[in-house]
């Protein structure tokens, strides 16, 4: 029987962004010559013989860092590196038809640009309606032949929270998708988000090091762990684009990629996301108390109902042709206006020398 706990993590429909996970072996001295795929079938619990072919053709399996076929015999001192799909707690992906914002499209890949309060893939109470049963539905009509089968999670390597808006990439090929998992892992993805913070950073730029892990109070939050006593490494590069004075516009460069990373380091330094209602940033943590101002914050959450986080930009090498792909997005509409409205806002104030 499952605790409660353990219940909400398997129900939890923003799991870690990173989907891929790689396990890596090197052959023992007396290891007799036999074939890759049999031996990974016996090495990795619950793994298929076909599953693991799947993933030798797939290019998920390298030896020696270099693709091989599954009949290849393994040798003494190879080492063998298994990139494999993490297991995603969540609903059958069933097709549906609805609009999606595809920013560009190819053979190989499928660039989308999220609008926020979308739900990224089918969980506890988001059965249907995500971006995902689009998505099922989009590359079906392409293709008859596709399914949850040969292309896991149609594609999905990593996502974004429900609340972000902003660009995701999916494989539309298995090895498109075992391309960008590898990518992902490595840490080697451009990703820059854009986010509305309270208060004043005291430094232009920074670099954020903490552990990002479950709250270990509070199961379904996420927090720092400064020490690394909990959770995994997580790396946040930030830089100021424009003060407010109470708030201020910053860039966020992810070289990992944890559940809510930035909406947790940034409140760890003490500068949580606007209208965050998770992580504190759903009530004036900057400024006076006074009714105008109040009422102004208020308004601004009205315009923007959402943690404002947008994810910008998106960058990576392209699966088959190996040339460097970079996607730029306009950011959401609300973060757009809250973003005028208090650089509005600041502008007054200097005018009435307050």
């Amino acid at each position: 029987m499952r605790s409660e706990e353990e219940q909400d993590e398997r129900n939890d429909p923003e799991e870690p962004e990173e989907l891929y996970e790689r396990l890596s072996l090197r052959i023992d001295r007396g290891q007799q010559p036999i074939r890759l795929d049999k031996f990974l079938t016996a090495r990795i619990e619950n793994a298929t013989r076909n599953k693991v072919q799947q993933g030798i053709d797939a290019g998920r399996v390298l030896v020696n860092n270099k693709s091989v076929q599954a009949s290849y015999k393994i040798k003494p001192g190879d080492e063998i590196v298994v990139y494999s799909h993490k297991e995603v707690h969540g609903e059958e992906v069933i097709p549906e038809n609805m609009p999606l914002n595809i920013v560009y499209e190819d053979e190989d890949v499928l660039i989308i640009n999220k609008p926020a309060g979308l739900v990224v893939h089918p969980g506890s109470g988001n059965y249907t309606g995500t971006l995902l049963n689009g998505v099922a539905a989009y590359l079906i009509a392409q293709n008859k032949s596709i399914s949850e089968e040969n292309l896991p999670r149609y594609g999905m390597v990593h996502r974004i929270d429900k609340n972000t808006s902003g660009l995701m990439v999916l494989g539309k090929t298995d090895k498109a998708v075992s391309s960008l998992a590898k990518q992902f892992y490595d840490h080697s993805v451009h990703r820059r988000y854009i986010a509305l913070v309270w208060g004043d950073l005291a430094e232009e730029s920074g670099t954020i090091i903490a552990h990002v892990g479950r709250n270990i109070r509070h199961r379904k939050l996420f927090a720092a762990y400064p020490d690394g006593e909990h959770g995994k490494e997580a790396i946040t590069h930030y830089r100021v684009l424009e003060r407010f004075g109470y708030v201020t516009l910053v860039e966020c460069r992810l070289e990992t990629g944890r559940t809510h990373q930035i909406r947790v380091h940034m409140q760890h330094i003490g500068h949580p996301l606007f209208n965050d209602d998770t992580y504190g940033g759903d009530t004036i943590v900057k400024g006076t108390i006074f009714a105008k101002y109040r009422q102004f914050v208020d308004n601004c959450f009205a315009i923007c109902p959402r943690h404002a986080l947008h994810a910008k930009e998106l960058g990576f090498v392209h699966p088959r042709t190996r040339e460097n792909m970079l996607f730029k997005s306009e950011l959401a509409t609300d973060m757009q206006l809250v973003i005028e409205k208090w650089r509005g806002y600041v502008t007054t104030k200097k005018i009435r020398g307050d």
